[in-house]
């Protein structure tokens, strides 16, 4: 049975499509299902941040057939991990969980890896390097999550 793991941030646009890119790479795919979801609908049906997907390519990974989606209450039971992007993003998806094992499922993405910051910071109105960093600070949190899984 395939471990699932599910990234969440604002708009499904340039954080958790990062992250699901890059922890797709990282655990075997016959094991690991990963995919990612916003807690607004703002973009549903979108590809990714073209600023997104230029720094995805820049490490060799395509993101661009990405679909933006609106995180449901059905991914509690359709997930085992929901990793989340900032403590916005961690208060709107934790006040949708109907019992204590559905909160439970819900993590600050960061809170997996040994940093200083615990919040991936929404990189949507600044310029590149702020992708840049981004990408960074979720690498370093999906590696920790693909030595966990495999």
């Amino acid at each position: 049975m395939k471990t699932k793991v599910l990234m969440v941030c604002l708009g499904n646009i340039c954080r958790s499509p990062l992250a699901e890119g890059i922890l797709q790479s990282k655990v075997d795919q016959d094991d690991v299902l990963v995919d990612s979801a916003g807690t607004a609908g703002y973009h549903i049906g979108n590809p990714p941040d073209k600023r997104s997907i230029a720094v995805a390519q820049k490490y060799g990974l395509n993101i661009k057939n990405q679909k933006c989606r609106k995180f449901s209450k059905k991914d509690f039971t359709e997930f085992d991990h929901i990793y989340v992007m900032d403590r916005s993003n961690f208060s709107d998806i934790a006040s949708l969980a109907e019992n204590q094992e559905q909160a439970n499922k819900v993590k600050l993405l960061l809170s997996e890896a040994e940093m200083d910051i615990r919040e991936v910071p929404d990189p949507y109105y600044g310029g590149t390097d702020g992708f840049e960093n981004v990408y960074q600070m979720i690498d370093t949190a999906c590696e920790a999550i693909a030595k966990k899984l495999n």
